[in-house]
């Protein structure tokens, strides 16, 4: 007897079809425009300062030719390291809040949405203020004070995974998220009102971010966790795309939702926790170069967006550097000023 199409079996969603990459002589363009970009803005950073250095002996810096000593050590031992922190920096904070957008479904997620920046501030907190006030001395190194940062940013961590193994619904992680942010927020006043005046200096300086305080010892742990941070947000691309439709859709599609969850949650840790460590909290960048990236593309596949967002984060922090070391003011407030208009303009738009 045959079924009528009610009594037919339901079927589950399709997928969708995976749409052309780079094969377009436009997306070729526009990838290749962004390479040159990027690879500009490094050179100008490095060549711009308190001292300008034509381009030619920056080149003849890096490449061992004929250059005065001073320029080959400034060129090397400050400027290129600098330019390396903001090219790692602005990709891996953009990355991440480009995986936070997509995981929570929100537009106006950033990479510190779990709390990880607040948990970071709260060791430096500890390391630079309580530590003081029960008679313990520590010196404001950069070393000790990443160190403080990475461990509280991986306690954090440690703290939303336990919550997130246990509940389903994503928006409450991110309820959780914010709560855990504002309570860690008030312990962190709590230490400034009762701190020193030389400790609350450090940590205010802290937080306005900084590009040159990793030395180049410091920069082989900042660049393979950064590295390894990409590599896992390159694995994730396929349930970053499943998760656009919903986590029922994803579940429908075989994906396990947990799994993916652990990536991502482990993957942006590794970029903006790292980041906030040994730099600071490096603020908007990571909330705007997704959707900058999104404008550019017009495309939501995130086989797309992921090296696009490495790219335009990279290319933008570095002008922001440029920027902040012509006008001498913190590399906070430059990427304030560039990137409020840009959330502005996705709050306007998506009403």
């Amino acid at each position: 007897m045959l079924r009528t199409q009610s009594e037919a079996p339901a079927r589950k969603p399709a997928a969708p079809a995976p749409k052309p990459l780079i094969h377009s002589h436009k997306m070729r363009i526009t990838f290749t425009t962004l390479i040159i970009l990027t690879f500009l803005l490094f050179s100008l950073d490095i060549a711009s300062g308190s001292t300008s250095i034509p381009l030619p002996q920056v080149w003849a810096a890096l490449s061992g030719g004929d250059c005065p000593p001073a320029v080959a050590r400034i060129v090397v031992n400050i400027r290129l390291i600098k330019a390396i922190v903001a090219l790692l920096a602005g990709a891996a904070v953009s990355v991440s809040g480009l995986q936070m957008q997509t995981l929570f479904r929100n537009p106006l997620a950033g990479p510190y949405v779990l709390g990880i920046s607040s948990g970071a501030s709260l060791g430096v907190a500890l390391f630079l203020l309580g530590a003081p006030l029960f008679g313990i001395s520590t010196a404001a190194s950069a070393l000790g004070i990443a160190g403080a940062a990475w461990i509280g940013a991986a306690a954090v961590l440690l703290i939303v995974g336990a919550v997130a193994s246990r509940i389903k619904d994503i928006m409450v992680i991110l309820i959780l998220g914010m709560m855990f942010s504002s309570g860690i927020s008030a312990v962190v006043q709590i230490l400034q009102y009762l701190s020193r005046d030389e400790s609350l200096k450090a940590f205010v300086i802290w937080t306005m971010g900084s590009l040159g305080d990793v030395t180049f010892s410091q920069l082989w742990i900042l660049l393979p966790a950064v590295a390894v941070g990409l590599a896992l947000a390159v694995a994730a691309i396929k349930p970053l795309n499943l998760l656009l439709f919903g986590e029922e859709y994803a579940r429908t599609m075989g994906l396990g939702v947990k799994r993916s969850r652990t990536l991502l949650f482990l993957s942006t840790t590794l970029l903006a926790g790292t980041v906030t460590a040994f730099c600071g909290p490096i603020g908007f960048i990571g909330l705007a170069m997704p959707h900058v990236t999104r404008m550019i593309f017009r495309t939501s596949d995130h086989r797309i967006l992921v090296p696009g967002t490495v790219l335009t984060g990279a290319s933008v922090l570095l002008l922001c550097d440029i920027i902040s070391k012509l006008l001498t003011l913190p590399i906070n407030s430059i990427t304030a000023l560039l990137g409020i208009p840009v959330v502005i303009l996705v709050v306007l738009k998506t009403k």
